[in-house]
């Protein structure tokens, strides 16, 4: 009896590279990081762990001026990109984006409180039972004064007892929304 020859393995294929369309892809989403880094505060990017060619670069495109600079030290920051691990990076942005967006909620929170105070008397028994340690008396008279702007100039909301008010408002929704670290608003002007 004849013996047939083994097959041949097929040839290992080199594993597949990525298209040309998605390597440009990773660059256009490197760059993008690269930007939204720059967009950050210089206190949270010095915190931040990476490599030291992408920090100056950053600081060089924060300190460009002219458009077709920024441009290409955008490419150029998308490129240092490769070095550094993106993944605490994203983070960082991430973390940034959303404490500006709870910033911006905890604003309008202020402003609702501030709109219902001046429109009625309910509001004011409402924040009594929601923020019990706050001055009421001071409270009541905020709201008489920015009720008194109102009636005075009904199409503009900025008059003194109105942003008076919103000031008072503000550090106790803050208060509110980081129990942990809960202070009353008062502690400085308060003598022992």
């Amino acid at each position: 009896m004849r013996q047939r020859p083994e097959d041949p393995a097929p040839p290992a294929q080199p594993p597949e590279r990525p298209s040309k369309t998605r390597l440009k892809q990773q660059a256009h989403d490197l760059q993008a990081l690269g930007q939204d880094l720059a967009e950050l505060p210089g206190g949270r990017l010095a915190a931040l762990a990476m490599p030291d060619g992408l920090r100056d670069a950053i600081a060089e495109y924060k300190r460009t001026r002219s458009f077709e600079g920024r441009r290409r030290q955008l490419q150029y920051i998308g490129k240092q990109m490769r070095f550094a691990d993106e993944a605490p990076l994203r983070e960082a942005v991430a973390a940034f984006r959303l404490g500006s967006a709870r910033d911006t909620l905890w604003l309008h929170e202020a402003e609702r409180w501030r709109d219902e105070l001046v429109a009625s008397d309910e509001a004011l028994t409402r924040w009594a039972a929601e923020c019990p340690g706050s001055d009421l008396q001071r409270l009541r008279s905020l709201v008489r004064a920015a009720r008194k702007d109102a009636a005075a100039a009904p199409e503009q909301r900025n008059g003194r007892g109105y942003r008076e008010l919103f000031q008072f408002i503000k550090p106790w929704l803050g208060a509110a929304a980081a129990p942990a670290e809960r202070t009353e608003p008062d502690d400085e002007t308060r003598d022992d």
